[in-house]
């Protein structure tokens, strides 16, 4: 399949600073569209279906300033990059509310054109790497349910073998090594909170001095707010969240075991993300 291309908006309403823009970019592989005020610019994301990979937008606009464009654009396109420019006099201003739109990033006007083009591009691999470990998450989930699917099978295929107990012995070791190869941390629940399974990941992400965190209460060792993920996913068939380790961030994904329609556990998986 044809990489789509990738589409940059920018907001301003002043015609000379789009200009500028799409100079800029002239030589890259960008496809940049320009608007000149917030409803225009929302108008045109909308027609797109949200479309762009990146919006740059002037802090200072007749009408709707961009911080509460951007903020719309959060709140409809989340997956999009967000960019605000504005003067120095602005800068104040901007800080204190630059949250209100996740904003990526804040760049003074007047910009200089080479710190400029490796902000954006670097903006840009963020977004498709957020992409790509979005994929990975629901390929993994979709990989586990089809290994839930096959141990379903399983057990009525073992029962009707006379070597029943060599041939589950060499299943479950064939699926901790598979559960060992992947590279997100995964951890099962009991009911109760116990933790009955950890792959290798999860042991070293989560386990610090401990040989393996299997057999241990998991609000005794997960952080509160991962820990909380737990009993809310019981409520619910599947949770996402970002959990941060240090200097690293995951997806952490919650989804509900059952057998037979009977609630049996937690699963949950953690899954690397890009520096933002």
């Amino acid at each position: 399949m044809e990489q789509e291309t990738t589409k940059i908006l920018c907001v301003d309403d002043e015609k000379n600073v789009l200009r500028a823009l799409e100079r800029l970019f002239m030589d890259e592989d960008y496809e940049i569209l320009t608007a000149t005020n917030g409803d225009e610019a929302l108008t045109l994301l909308a027609e797109l279906r949200g479309g762009v990979q990146l919006v740059i937008s002037d802090y200072r606009m007749p009408g709707m300033d961009g911080v509460d464009f951007l903020k719309q654009v959060n709140e409809r396109w989340p997956e999009t990059i967000r960019i605000v420019l504005s003067g120095f006099a602005d800068t104040a201003a901007i800080v204190g509310a630059i949250n209100e739109g996740q904003i990526y990033k804040f760049i003074p006007k007047p910009w200089n054109d080479e710190e400029l083009k490796i902000t954006i591009a670097k903006a840009l691999e963020v977004y498709f790497l957020r992409q790509k470990n979005e994929k990975l998450t629901d390929e993994l989930m979709e990989a586990y349910l089809r290994l839930e699917a096959i141990n379903s099978n399983l057990e009525e295929e073992v029962r009707a073998r006379t070597e029943t107990l060599m041939f589950q012995n060499n299943a479950m070791h064939f699926a901790h090594k598979v559960m060992d190869a992947l590279p997100a941390a995964i951890v099962g629940f009991d009911l109760s909170g116990l933790i009955v399974l950890a792959n290798r990941q999860a042991n070293l992400l989560l386990a610090g001095d401990r040989p393996t965190l299997v057999g241990l209460e998991g609000n005794a060792v997960l952080p509160f707010e991962v820990w909380s993920m737990v009993a809310k996913t019981l409520e619910t068939q599947q949770l996402r969240t970002i959990f941060a380790v240090g200097d690293a961030s995951y997806q952490v994904l919650g989804h509900k075991i059952t057998v037979d329609r009977e609630q049996e556990g937690v699963i949950l998986m953690f899954v690397p993300q890009g520096e933002s």
